[in-house]
């Protein structure tokens, strides 16, 4: 990620390092005000203002702390903050032990001659950083990154259901099959750290009327629970959201056997509870944009 390559920069550059303060050694950490000044300076962030919000973010996100976590905020002054990766208080949560299992099997597969990845059209669009599904089950077995295909195929489901892989077209789950899949990251890209503040973990879909993922709250009525096609088509699969009951849950009555939500909104959900998708669905904006994965027939 992008923050932990620039914590690699900041170490590099000195200004993150054993500081005194208070007849007190605080190692490994940096000074805020100079830190928004570096990333001014680095063009990381267009003004201070943009620099605070930007080291707000990774405080949130339990990435950086106050050394003695006396401030909840990021002031933009002479305090002394720290990475949780550079003592030991970073939680290593499973969505990032799948992003760097992600990131290490990508790094493998581009380095080797010959690689699996490569640059394929289906449906006349070429997309990049493409495999076919069984060819990555051989691999993954191959590598000693599985132990069988039952186990790689589990492994290929976690990586996308965490956004790291996809089907070119989002249609389906991970398969030991010839369907065409994609790495969707691009671990090698150079990131600027302000593209955090523009990102939710979701990625941008279209919401045109004419999607026929797209469906429009009848009235904005926080009571109201139905909602209409925007497209119009009484077909859309979008249907799947078409009813509700009336205490507010969502039984999805229009899915079908293996049919998954695969994003509400732009928002990956294939990793969230009932519970939670049906929130993001009854307090979402009025024109709700979803998109369902279905198994291959």
């Amino acid at each position: 990620m992008a923050f932990f390559l620039s914590r690699l920069r900041l170490h590099d550059g000195k200004l993150i390092k054993d500081r005194r303060y208070h007849l007190r050694t605080y190692p490994n950490c940096f000074v805020a005000k100079e830190l928004t000044d570096w990333l001014i300076d680095h063009k990381e962030a267009p003004d201070r203002e943009t620099g605070i919000r930007l080291m707000q973010k990774l405080m949130d996100h339990y990435i950086i702390h106050h050394v003695c976590d006396e401030h909840s905020d990021y002031k933009d002054a002479k305090l002394l903050y720290r990475f949780r990766k550079d003592d030991g208080t970073f939680p290593l949560t499973k969505d990032m032990k799948v992003f760097m299992r992600g990131q290490s099997l990508y790094e493998k597969l581009v380095s080797v001659e010959e690689s699996i990845l490569k640059v394929r059209e289906e449906n006349s669009v070429k997309y990049q950083r493409t495999f076919l599904g069984c060819e990555m089950i051989d691999w993954l077995v191959q590598e000693g990154e599985a132990e069988n295909r039952k186990e790689a195929v589990e492994l290929g489901r976690v990586l996308l259901e965490h956004g790291i892989i996809q089907h070119v077209s989002n249609r389906h789950h991970f398969f030991d099959s010839d369907v065409l899949y994609q790495f969707w990251i691009n671990f090698r890209r150079r990131r600027r750290l302000t593209e955090l503040l523009n990102e939710n973990s979701s990625r941008a879909l279209s919401e045109s009327p004419d999607s026929p993922f797209c469906l429009r709250k009848l009235n904005p009525d926080p009571g109201n629970t139905s909602f209409l096609s925007a497209s119009g088509s009484s077909q859309s699969r979008a249907e799947v959201a078409m009813k509700t009951w009336a205490e507010g849950h969502l039984p999805f009555l229009s899915l079908q056997v293996c049919q998954f939500v695969f994003s509400v909104n732009g928002m990956y959900v294939l990793h969230l509870d009932y519970q939670t998708i049906s929130s993001l669905i009854m307090t979402g904006p009025r024109t709700l944009v979803m998109e369902v994965m279905e198994a291959i027939e």
